[in-house]
């Protein structure tokens, strides 16, 4: 089957938008798969910057079709701003976005919860504040309501009353929050529905008959696989599977259609809020990766922590997701840095980790290998040998230490800043 996975494999804000991109330069459909508007992925096209939260990136490219899935969370507003945007660049949606009728849609009780339940913890998550957990708990409890509800109206009104007699006295007894009205928010949905109407249908089967017809598919995931709810440095993670198991679910395909899976990481390492960070940087070094690739959040604009490319986490990535090569981003990044380190494991009390653990990573201390670095500006190499020897010798420390080929490197913001192995 004609199926590329692009899955983050870090703490997300691995370059995600511009890898898929470029892949979907040769894709038919570009489908995301999960998350919600707590993503945010950036494209640069000709200097013009376009932040995604919610739309797949690969509507930047004339007649692409791109799927939000049932995996996803659905922020109207965020949703309807970014079609506003984009709409206004001359993009037309109507032919090109498909939207899932199984997708959960958050509501504005989804936001105040999320808010209120942050702020109320003595260990704070980092949440964006968006509603994704509180949606994606609602799905669980079988309270959502889901995109295709909005074309029923009788039936609307009586899940939305039903699950407003349950948030009302969440908001009240647990929040000291106001209730409320029914009316505000079926208002809100029938505006939706007028909106979105000819975009919605059943994305899982429009994929499986897309493969059938040979097309080619693309499946992007939100945030990155150190974030996933199973997988990653829980409680401090996201709210949904980021890792293989999400695309698929997130999607309706099946293991038999995928081809490829690409993992996206950093030449270096971020993270966004709160929770364990091995190789963090809190000196000098640390404020140079912020500031020369400008790490700060798309979604939240929270600057990001910076550190050291790590070598467990990534092969714990490989593992859980059946990674085939990797796409490495920001390497330009690291031009001026005379010392380049890179975990290649961890150790506690002296005895030597075989793998990333699930508890205690706070615990855990990086044994690090240190390689010279280069001075020169990257940003104009288009082929592995514009590259100085020693970013070079960089790249074949990764791979031989993850035994994966890099095929494709970003030394750069712009579309065109790339190099394909």
């Amino acid at each position: 089957m004609n199926s590329t996975v692009i899955i983050g494999t870090q703490w997300g804000d691995e370059g995600k938008a511009k890898v898929i991109d470029y892949f979907s330069r040769e894709a038919d459909i570009i489908v995301r798969c999960q998350g919600g508007a707590n993503a945010g992925h950036t494209v640069v096209v000709n200097n013009q910057k376009f932040i995604f939260h919610l739309i797949p990136s690969g509507i930047l490219h004339k007649g692409k079709k791109c799927v939000i899935g049932n995996g996803v969370v659905l922020g109207i507003k965020e949703l309807m701003e970014e079609m506003d945007i984009l709409e206004s660049e001359g993009y037309n949606l109507k032919e090109n976005l498909i939207i899932s009728d199984a997708a959960h849609l958050i509501l504005p009780y989804h936001n105040d919860i999320d808010g209120a339940m942050e702020t109320i913890r003595s260990d704070k998550i980092g949440t964006t504040k968006r509603g994704i957990g509180p949606c994606y708990s609602d799905k669980s409890l079988r309270l959502g309501l889901r995109v295709g509800d909005i074309f029923y109206k009788d039936t609307l009104k009586k899940k939305l009353k039903n699950t407003l007699d349950i948030k009302n006295i969440q908001l009240d007894r647990l929040f000291s929050m106001p209730p409320y009205n029914i009316k505000e928010i079926m208002k809100t949905l029938e505006n939706f529905r007028d909106r979105v109407d000819d975009m919605v249908t059943n994305t899982q089967y429009y994929l499986h008959q897309s493969l059938e017809k040979g097309k080619k598919i693309i499946l992007e995931g939100a945030q990155g696989n150190a974030l996933d709810i199973d997988h990653g440095t829980y409680p401090y993670v996201t709210s949904s599977n980021a890792s293989i198991g999400g695309v698929l679910t997130g999607s309706g395909l099946n293991t038999s259609c995928i081809k490829n899976v690409i993992g996206i990481t950093k030449a270096y390492i971020t993270r966004v809020g709160e929770g364990p960070f091995p190789t963090e940087d809190k000196g000098e070094d640390g404020k140079r990766l912020r500031e020369r690739g400008a790490e700060f959040g798309a979604t939240t604009g929270r600057p990001r922590r910076c550190g050291w490319f790590d070598v467990e986490l990534l092969k714990h990535a490989k593992r859980i997701n059946g990674i085939t090569s990797i796409a490495l981003t920001k390497l330009d990044v690291l031009s001026g840095f005379e010392k380049i380190k890179i975990a290649v494991g961890y150790h506690i009390n002296g005895k030597r980790l075989a793998f990333l653990p699930s508890t205690n990573l706070t615990d855990v201390e990086p044994i690090y290998e240190e390689l010279d670095g280069w001075s020169e500006d990257i940003s104009d190499c288009r082929s592995i040998k514009d590259l100085p020897n020693n970013a070079r010798k960089y790249i074949s420390f990764i791979e031989n230490n993850l035994d994966l080929k890099i095929s494709f490197i970003s030394v750069g913001a712009d579309r065109d800043q790339s190099i394909i192995i």
